[in-house]
């Protein structure tokens, strides 16, 4: 029995090697913020190119976990462009594993995070008690606001609790905890989440008001992961133009270098949650001079 144990799980890592699929790994299926890329309304240099190019459109943040002993896989935010999103993981995984994640958690209500909800209805594909995680504003706030109450009403979904700093068991080898980061919260608030299996960690936080707001050290979260996804929204103050950026706060890409170049644990950030205007999005030249500094961007289609 065990002979024929060891030999599966060898084919089982062979065959995930072979077709680029990591063990124990997060898949980045978006990347933008949350009106996408390019973006509505938009035609200015930034987004003219993907217009006439529909292969540098970009999917609004979201990541895969996956589970590849289990062959089980977790969603993290439920976005607009979720129909792409669960094609893209299929692809990329070459149908190995369930269609549908085991769950969904959500880190807040705004519009890019949780509206994708909508395509588990009965007006699209019509789900049963699909799992969704959140904490208790966010839970209350679809519990009690139409047409997300609907989807409770209906058992499309089953909204279940999340607390801050509580781990959640997803089997034996993964476990996710959440805590809550400052940002706008007209509706709920808004979560980080840690996410450990038994041999990787992952730190996802893609909205924040600034770090100092926050009451926690991020260099002791970037101790503690392997991969650090951070909101990487703005490069710059200016790329708004006649909109003001403090009515939308985010730490500004420079911002979060210089609060952790010094640091060797700043080789583990991946910023992700690119606004349209940020030339990390759609210039090579703006995403190699990040490079030279130490830094990535979250690439859309890879394995972490």
């Amino acid at each position: 029995m065990r002979t024929l144990l060891g030999f599966y799980m060898c084919f089982c890592s062979f065959w995930l090697s072979h077709h680029g699929i990591c063990q124990d790994a997060v898949l980045v299926l978006g990347v933008a913020q949350d009106g996408g890329y390019p973006h509505l309304g938009c035609q200015k240099a930034c987004c003219q190119k993907a217009w006439s190019d529909p292969s540098m459109a970009k999917n609004v943040v979201s990541l895969a976990l996956v589970d590849t002993v289990e062959n089980k896989w977790w969603l993290f935010e439920v976005t607009p462009d979720l129909v792409r999103q669960l094609h893209l993981f299929q692809s990329l995984t070459h149908g190995r594993f369930p269609y549908l994640p085991e769950a969904v958690f959500i880190t807040h209500a705004h519009i890019g995070h949780y509206t994708g909800l909508m395509q588990f209805g009965r007006e699209s594909m019509n789900t049963r008690n699909l799992r969704v995680y959140a904490l208790p504003r966010m839970n209350e706030f679809l519990r009690n606001n139409g047409p997300w109450s609907q989807l409770v009403q209906l058992n499309n979904v089953s909204i279940r609790a999340l607390e801050a700093n509580q781990p959640v068991s997803l089997g034996e080898r993964w476990s996710i905890s959440c805590f809550v980061v400052p940002h706008r919260d007209e509706y709920s608030e808004t979560a980080g989440f840690f996410m450990q299996s038994t041999s990787k960690s992952y730190l996802f936080i893609p909205d924040i008001d600034k770090w100092e707001k926050w009451d926690k050290d991020l260099i002791q979260w970037l101790d503690r992961c392997d991969i650090a996804f951070l909101d990487g929204t703005f490069l710059s103050a200016g790329e708004l133009g006649h909109r003001n950026i403090q009515e939308i706060p985010h730490p500004l890409v420079q911002e979060t270098v210089e609060l952790t170049k010094k640091f060797p644990q700043h080789k583990k950030i991946r910023f992700i949650h690119f606004n349209h205007t940020n030339p990390l999005m759609w210039s090579e030249d703006a995403r190699l001079q990040l490079k030279k500094e130490g830094y990535e961007c979250a690439a859309q289609g890879n394995w972490y």
